[in-house]
């Protein structure tokens, strides 16, 4: 098992330097306590950061080969223990196994796999108009905060593409889902990074996140998570002036045409909404669908809801885990009774735990109709398996409900008309949308609109967020 006592400092495995009490880690299928996690504070990030600040100096200036070596072999020590990161997945969030094999853990391959290409064939020098030259360096010190939903992935999504740029780093995973990061830390030891390029601290926000995001010495924070969050990393951030690049909350629509194929579109919009078990920040949770074929519709999603399986993640299927934790099941919990209460028909699920699940964090796939756009359940992040349907007479009242909100993470459409389509794409506020159920991969950007963040990850746009741009005249 990982080391759950210690950090990643320097390129060593060190104890914590003030006393904190330690964190019990919890199996969200068993509610048992699996690892007793030594938290961190500001001392932790202190050292942390002046490793990391000590380390830019010559990894700054390392080759672009010798930075794509090191890349190469931390994807050959990422697929020698991609089981065990797999599985350390579905201990510490409930990702059932073949979902934490084929998905979660795939998606941190994935990102190391596209830092490689974008590094072998990003230009760093270009040669401008004025005979100027464009000068492409790395940002410096980084401190990156991830989230607990999809560990590994935005894990990588921040750190493959920072060493590349030749950045130095200190990352602080969430502590409900920390296992899997604790492996990363190993791997990238195993590649031979210097000391103080990669460094990893445990904590909360209040006692690590924010030394972090004030840091005189850290020139980059990288955080996704939730808006609340991201706006207290924001104004932490302010006073040094440093880059922040923030992914944070959705409530995304989804648009599905009077042309769609009605079926493919609403089950289609049900599955990846009920994907990750609704603990996605991309997740289409407002379904908004013609008035005329609205009934129908709500029928389709009723019944694949109730055909949406619910199990342990131990075993293997296509079936849901658990939530997070306790706190996130009572939130959805008090969001679905919010529903009821608004006036909202529920169609399937509903409040308590599936049938036979009287332990673990589970919670029934839930959908609701006769939604309107101002219920707190249209308009607040819920963060589960919860989906509304909104009806919509036109396709510009459809556009016009699914801007109505303060994100702009994602959004989906389907039809078959590709004028209209372009039509309803271009006049979304969204940083990605998927048409008829296409989804981006690792090349494109992600990121939002307006409370969904700022910045871009993945692909060269994930690079480019952690270089800085200086401009030569020559003689």
């Amino acid at each position: 098992m990982v080391k759950t006592d210690q950090f990643y400092i320097n390129g060593e495995w060190v104890k914590p330097q003030q006393a904190a009490a330690d964190f019990g880690v919890i199996n969200p299928a068993t509610e048992q306590v699996i690892e007793s996690l030594a938290m961190g504070g500001e001392a932790d990030a202190n050292a942390a950061v002046a490793a990391a600040k000590a380390a830019f100096a010559s990894y700054s200036q390392s080759s672009v080969e010798a930075r794509v070596a090191l890349l190469e072999k931390l994807l050959a020590a990422y697929d020698r223990r991609y089981n065990e990161m797999a599985e350390l997945m579905t201990l510490e969030m409930g990702a059932p196994v073949d979902y934490s094999r084929e998905v979660q853990a795939e998606s941190g391959r994935g990102h190391i796999e596209q830092a490689i290409k974008e590094l072998q064939k990003f230009k760093f020098d270009t040669r401008m108009e004025d005979d100027c030259t464009l000068m492409r360096e790395p940002v410096g010190v980084c401190s990156m905060i991830t989230p607990w939903n999809w560990p590994i992935n935005q894990v990588t999504i921040k750190v493959a593409p920072a060493l590349a740029a030749g950045c130095t780093m200190i990352l602080k995973p969430s502590e409900l889902s920390p296992l899997s990061a604790l492996l990363f830390a190993e791997m990238i030891d195993e590649a031979g990074y210097p000391p103080g390029v990669f460094n990893l601290i445990n904590g909360d926000g209040p006692s690590v996140g924010a030394p972090l995001s004030s840091h005189p010495d850290v020139d980059c924070v990288s955080f996704t998570g939730s808006t609340r969050a991201g706006i207290l990393i924001a104004s932490a951030a302010a006073p040094t002036v440093k880059r922040v690049s923030q992914e944070l909350g959705g409530k995304s629509p989804n648009i599905i045409l009077p042309d769609a194929d009605l079926k493919t579109a609403v089950e289609g919009g049900v599955d990846f909404c009920f994907g990750n078990v609704g603990q996605s920040c991309d997740a289409p949770t407002r379904m908004l669908v013609q008035r005329d074929q609205y009934e129908e519709a709500v029928e389709i999603a009723r019944q694949f809801a109730l055909g949406v399986s619910v199990g342990d993640p131990q075993e293997h299927g296509t079936h849901m885990g658990p939530v997070i934790s306790q706190t996130q099941f009572d939130k959805i919990q008090g969001m679905i009774q919010t529903g009821i209460d608004e006036g909202a028909r529920l169609v399937a699920g509903g409040v308590g735990k599936p049938m036979g699940f009287e332990t673990g964090y589970y919670v029934k796939p839930t959908v609701f109709a006769d939604v309107n756009n101002q219920m707190s359940i249209a308009r607040d992040e819920i963060f589960g398996p919860v989906l509304v349907m909104i009806p919509y007479d036109t396709v510009d009242e459809a556009i016009e409900i699914a801007n109505d909100t303060v994100y702009g993470l994602a959004a989906c459409v389907s039809g078959t008309d590709k004028t209209q389509l372009e039509y309803v794409i271009r006049r979304l506020r969204a940083g990605s949308i998927s048409v008829n159920g296409h989804y981006q991969g690792y090349v494109s950007p992600f990121g939002g609109y307006k409370q969904s963040g700022n910045g871009r990850e993945g692909g060269v746009f994930g690079l480019e967020e952690f270089l800085e741009a200086k401009t030569v005249a020559w003689v």
